[in-house]
């Protein structure tokens, strides 16, 4: 068996930017065909570490050694090109393709993969997602020996994601990447690299087996320091007993004392506190679509868009690059107009909007004055109050790093102090655009657990398959042209579910799965699908009419014959009964512990109990009518 070839040899690296330590003496080697994670919290150099890798920087100590002619393609995390250029001139700009190959055919056959089929556009002209998926195909056209990636998933749909992450689960070229997607991450590295406290720490597997024997450190080095504790007092005492003229057995024990008081002194900087909200009050109206249209000109975002958003909702919302996810939330918020239909929105609710494109800060403001420009103190309900220090703290800015200069800020702690800024206005109905983008995986833990017991709506539009899964619990689809549907359920049951879906072969008897969530499907104009919510309550309809009267009257009022009293009872029966089938169908459906098959076995049920329900409830409010 061939021996292991290093390909690059990291000694003793260090780097400084001004009197800020990013990183010392970090001491690691990357072998071929390696698949490497590095992980570590924002504003550790993560991003300055990969650029010094890829020759991009400088350093102030230690070396680097790399295997003759290795050759290396590198991915920025915000990649820059002329923007002047096509997309064709700045793939092909200083490709090196072997002599029998056409470099014009190579690159295009990339791009193709990529799905960019126009190469005569400006890059000038690209969206950020086409900008990443035009460097990645420039870089993959190279045929390098090692890539080194920084946040590869960043700005790309999930249909792309799963598709590189095949592609480069199954490469051999050798991989060092810095990324926040973990099923990314554990689905590509076989070697996770961590920095912590200014240590590396090794781990060969995947990102599954990293949480494991990571947690095992911890421990390890929690019982090491808790022994070192007890010892140290006994020592400290003996410290102070003894005469200033020690022998040279005493000396010996005094250097020992020392590096007792080093272990003893080490703090687990896990920080992973616990931050509980009770949000401000939200009443039972939340917000209702009716027949919204949306389209900019031959592109439909929303199409007769119905839907009725229900309390404590947590929604997700998936689609490609261009089907309207962002748009959809602006018009939401009002940012964008819609050009017909409505959105009702309740009295009680508080946005909360993070924005893609982030915040402007002033560069010259410390940390802590950003965030006390919007308030002083944060209220977790219950009568529970956090100072602006301490709510910042849960988010893993130290009392020291809440004096640093926002110039000073890396761009995933910029980030993080934005996603202060939202939370702490204390909304009720959080709307999220791509959260976990730039954020580090200890900071995501933490906003999972937060955006977990969260008590209010969430609208989440993301590309992170874990984050989406840990957090909501169902997503609508948006597939374009104004087409949407709603699945019951996380995202990687959606995913099984059209996997399975695929392989089945449909007839006019055995129709393909199609769980919409309380909709059902309406043929609109064109012949287009378009949902519309049935998830308004039996109870209080009274009242509900224009004006304020009752659904109907009667010129020559009349009562309820003795057959009828029956058959409104026995529908109040059933509708009690097939609400109560409905819940627990949803309940199975968004617990995430159900398989494939009983995932469709309920979803083709779902639709047939909504029709059910929706026929006998007419027939209730008839009754209740006379």
């Amino acid at each position: 068996m061939a021996a292991v070839q290093p390909y690059m040899d990291v000694q003793s690296l260090g780097k400084r930017i001004g009197d800020r330590v990013l990183f010392w003496d970090v001491t690691f080697t990357i072998n071929e065909r390696d698949h490497v994670g590095l992980i570590a919290k924002n504003g550790t150099g993560k991003s300055t570490l990969l650029s010094i890798l890829a020759g991009h920087e400088g350093y102030e100590s230690g070396r680097i050694i790399f295997r003759n002619d290795l050759k290396i393609g590198y991915l920025e995390q915000t990649p820059s090109f002329n923007p002047q250029q096509t997309i064709m001139e700045a793939v092909l700009d200083h490709l090196q393709c072997a002599e029998h190959i056409d470099p014009t055919l190579r690159a295009e056959q990339m791009l193709t993969r990529f799905k960019i089929y126009d190469h005569t556009q400006r890059i000038g002209s690209l969206s950020g997602g086409q900008v990443k998926r035009v460097a990645l195909a420039k870089i993959l056209v190279n045929e390098p020996d090692m890539l080194i990636l920084d946040e590869p998933t960043n700005h790309l749909d999930l249909e792309m994601i799963e598709w590189l992450e095949n592609y480069l689960s199954r490469t051999t070229m050798s991989i060092l990447m810095v990324t926040h997607d973990r099923y990314f991450l554990d689905r590509i590295c076989s070697v996770i690299i961590e920095m912590d406290d200014s240590r590396i720490y090794t781990y060969r597997g995947n990102y599954s087996y990293y949480l494991e024997k990571r947690q095992e450190r911890l421990d390890n080095l929690s019982t090491e320091i808790e022994r070192a504790n007890n010892l140290y007092r006994t020592e400290l005492e003996w410290m102070r007993r003894m005469p200033q003229a020690r022998g040279h057995k005493a000396r010996y024990r005094e250097e020992a004392f020392y590096e007792l008081e080093k272990i003893a002194r080490q703090r687990i900087n896990e920080r992973n506190v616990r931050l509980e909200t009770g949000g401000s009050y939200i009443g039972s109206k939340i917000f209702i679509a009716k027949d919204v249209c949306k389209a900019f000109d031959d592109n439909i975002i929303l199409s007769h868009f119905n839907y009725t958003f229900s309390r404590y909702e947590k929604l997700g919302i998936v689609g490609n690059n261009g089907t309207g996810k962002s748009t959809f939330i602006k018009t939401l918020l009002g940012v964008e107009p819609i050009d017909s239909g409505s959105y009702d929105i309740g009295q009680t609710v508080r946005f909360g909007y993070y924005s893609q494109e982030g915040l402007s800060f002033r560069e010259n403001q410390k940390v802590i004055d950003a965030v006390r420009d919007i308030a002083e103190y944060v209220d977790l309900g219950n009568g529970q109050r956090l100072s602006a220090s301490q709510f910042l703290q849960h988010f893993l800015f130290t009392p020291e790093e809440q004096h640093t200069y926002i110039a000073k800020l890396s761009g995933g702690e910029r980030r993080r102090l934005y996603l202060c800024t939202v939370l702490m206005r204390n909304p009720n109905f959080l709307i999220l655009d791509e959260p976990t983008n730039d954020l580090d995986i200890v900071t995501l833990q933490i906003l999972e657990e937060y955006l977990q017991n969260f008590r209010g709506c969430i609208i989440i539009v993301s590309h992170d398959r874990y984050f989406m899964d840990k957090v909501v619990d169902h997503i609508l689809v948006f597939k374009g042209q104004g087409d949407i549907h709603d699945f019951p359920g996380n995202y990687t049951q959606y995913r099984e579910w059209k996997n399975l879906e695929k392989t089945q072969q449909p007839t006019q008897s055995t129709p393909l799965p199609h769980p919409p969530r309380g909709t059902k499907p309406l043929r609109a104009e064109g012949g287009q699908d378009r949902f519309l919510s049935l998830r308004t309550p039996l109870k209080g309809r009274e009242g509900r009419g224009t004006g304020g009267g009752s659904w109907g009257s009667s010129p020559r009022p009349r009562k309820l014959s003795f057959k009828e009293k029956q058959l409104m009872a026995q529908l109040e029966a059933d509708i009690e009964r097939l609400e109560a089938e409905k819940k627990d169908i949803e309940a199975k459906l968004s617990g995430g512990t159900i398989e494939v098959s009983k995932i469709v076995e309920l979803s083709k049920r779902l639709p047939l109990l909504n029709e059910e329900l929706d026929e006998k409830s007419m027939q209730w409010l008839e009754l209740s009518e006379i």
